[in-house]
């Protein structure tokens, strides 16, 4: 079966439906679920909450893998309703990085070419690069995943001939 109708339109109730249901839909998408609580405009910020709870009583994994997907969406799904000074903010970027760091030791995985980091996405609507697979690195990347521990490439110190 197919839900046939966006995720971003649903109610809270057919949040919920579907939600229970998931299984038996062959278009259902996770990482969908918590794009479209952001960008639903029907739920009010409480409902938003009570639906990304509901989610996350499922997918709890799934959420935590967002944050080496896409990080902004684990971000901003994560303070939904909450008010954050900077200093918040900042405390919650640096525990993304160090969980990005731990998830991908524990999967054993090598590369950081996931998600927003594997796609070019500048911001400039007319680009003809928007959404095309990059190597990290590249002249098209916008950014990667670094840590405090990732040696420097470069050694910026001066020569003492």
């Amino acid at each position: 079966m197919k839900i046939g109708k966006r995720f971003n339109q649903l109610t809270v109730k057919e949040y919920f439906y579907y939600l229970d249901n998931y299984k038996k839909y062959t278009d259902f998408n996770i990482l969908g679920i918590y794009r479209s609580i952001l960008e639903n405009e029907k739920l009010t910020v409480t409902d938003k909450v009570a639906v990304r709870e509901y989610a996350n009583k499922t997918f709890q994994k799934t959420f935590e893998f967002l944050q080496l997907k896409d990080p902004i969406v684990y971000f901003e799904v994560f303070t939904l309703g909450l008010d954050l000074t900077n200093g918040d903010k900042n405390k919650i970027w640096d525990d993304i990085r160090s969980n990005q760091q731990k998830i991908l030791a524990n999967k054993c995985i090598k590369h950081r070419n996931f998600g927003d980091y594997s796609k070019h996405n500048c911001g400039n609507d007319t680009c003809v690069y928007n959404g095309m697979m990059i190597r990290q690195g590249s002249k098209l990347s916008e950014g990667n995943m670094h840590f405090k521990t990732d040696k420097k490439k470069y050694n910026h110190r001066p020569n003492k001939d």
